[in-house]
């Protein structure tokens, strides 16, 4: 059996966990209250991308991700433009996005990616 690493763990959750050859970060949202999809989004990447050098990856590693949008009517496209801009080319990983209620009022998008280790 392999280790499992927890990074930035608390009672409730691991911010990530590195398991079995592979990354796990946990949804993350934007501490940016702004209503603006696009700020939100690179906000959320940004914190993406830090917990991704803390396992000592990047994005290049990605195989999977989560996207909830608070409005997906209002805030996909806005949401894909920022996406595609940090997506490494040839890299993409699969991705799914639907449509949620978050947990606060002001949060308009939400990922969460998988990464081979």
């Amino acid at each position: 059996m392999s280790d499992i690493v927890r990074i930035e763990t608390s009672q409730r959750m691991s911010r990530v966990v590195k398991a079995a050859g592979l990354v796990f970060i946990g949804g993350q949202t934007s501490a940016d209250p702004t209503p603006d999809i696009r700020i939100q989004t690179a906000s959320v990447l940004e914190k993406i991308d830090g917990f991704l050098a803390k396992a000592g990856i990047d994005r290049t590693r990605l195989v999977s991700a989560q996207v909830w949008v608070a409005d997906i009517a209002r805030d996909f496209a806005g949401m894909n433009e920022v996406w595609d801009a940090w997506a490494p080319e040839g890299c993409a990983p699969t991705r799914a996005t639907v449509e949620a209620r978050l947990a606060a009022p002001h949060l308009l998008v939400e990922i969460a990616v998988i990464a081979l280790a």
